[in-house]
């Protein structure tokens, strides 16, 4: 699957968008999207690391299936993105006019896994790139237009406004969403220091197709799919639901717009609790059993992120509530058995 291209490696008049850890959810979709514009070829850099729990792992289908129809279109090549030697060689090579920065480990790997491994993705390997950036500026390679990293909407802690802005306070209250927040300081501060432009992206409980980082709307679209119950934790927990086809849109207009130096909140704009993602779900799957518990006290209370500094600047335009984004979820789980 997972083969260079050799027309796309021989043509050098190609323009090339590199995507770090494009291999993973939300990096598949970007690709689909590049390529639905059909102005530059994605390269996909990835370590192919497994994040869930591989006795209990049964979504290859769904990792499969989200190159099974570009695989032919795209570049893949293998490589940890805090290895300076081998992004150089890669960046050097391809000379990609855009950077967008995934790579980093899951939410959904927190309880297991120590505070370097997270520091990996979201500094090392932000740190790694914008100096091989900046070192092949030095010898006058100039083809970076703009970087883009990918940051979270746990970087706020708390919400303490509804929807959030931007400027909201950020104070994290979990390793993921501290590192996430690191890496913005690492962008900016760098970013500033070698001259190249950036934006920084933070989206917020993103959902669909071929996701198996095991999100509370994965689990609850599956589960369902199952029999199984559905554990809502809080009542009245809301999280601003992303479609993930809105959200890949977004982030490629974000990518190739004017704007930079800046942050954006990028969601699906229509927040709802967990009870009301669940009670959609039933709606499909009528004898699912739903049981409301209390609210992870671990986890940061959330709601709605305020997108209009992204409508605004690049015309950013989601078209799916959850009613919709549901609705194609489980036909994909349905057509394909899982």
């Amino acid at each position: 699957m997972y083969l260079k291209n050799n027309f796309i490696m021989n043509n050098t008049s190609k323009k090339y968008i590199l995507i770090t850890g494009g291999a993973g959810f939300i990096g598949s979709y970007i690709c689909k999207e590049l390529l639905k514009q059909g102005k530059y070829v994605p390269l996909v850099v990835d370590i192919f690391v497994q994040y869930v729990d591989p006795l209990s792992d049964n979504h290859a289908k769904s990792r499969c299936a989200r190159f099974s129809d570009i695989k032919d279109k795209i570049v893949i090549k293998r490589a940890n993105c805090a290895n300076y030697a081998v992004m150089y060689d890669i960046i050097e090579e391809y000379k990609p006019e855009y950077i967008i920065h995934l790579a980093a480990l899951p939410l959904a790997k927190i309880k297991d896994t120590s505070v370097k491994d997270f520091k990996e993705g979201t500094i090392d390997a932000t740190a790694n790139i914008l100096n091989i950036i900046f070192n092949l500026k030095q010898k006058e390679y100039n083809f970076l237009k703009k970087f883009v990293y990918t940051s979270s909407s746990m970087v706020y802690g708390n919400f303490l406004e509804d929807p959030v802005k931007e400027t909201h306070p950020t104070e994290p209250m979990n390793v993921y969403g501290t590192m996430k927040l690191a890496g913005e300081m690492v962008t900016k501060g760098l970013c500033n220091t070698y001259g190249i432009k950036y934006v920084i992206v933070r989206p917020s409980a993103v959902y669909g197709p071929t996701d198996v980082n095991r999100r509370v709307s994965q689990i609850f679209v599956e589960n369902a799919f199952h029999g199984k119950k559905l554990v809502v934790k809080g009542s009245d927990e809301k999280l601003d639901f992303s479609y993930i086809k809105d959200v890949a849109k977004g982030f490629v207009q974000a990518t190739l717009s004017d704007c930079t130096n800046d942050t954006f909140n990028l969601t699906g704009g229509d927040p709802r609790s967990l009870l009301e993602f669940a009670q959609k779900i039933k709606e499909h799957f009528p004898s699912t059993e739903i049981e409301v518990s209390e609210r992870d006290k671990e986890i940061p209370k959330r709601g709605g992120l305020d997108i209009t500094k992204a409508k605004k600047a690049f015309n950013y335009s989601p078209k799916y509530n959850i009613e919709k984004g549901i609705q194609e979820y489980i036909g994909y789980l349905r057509r394909n058995n899982q």
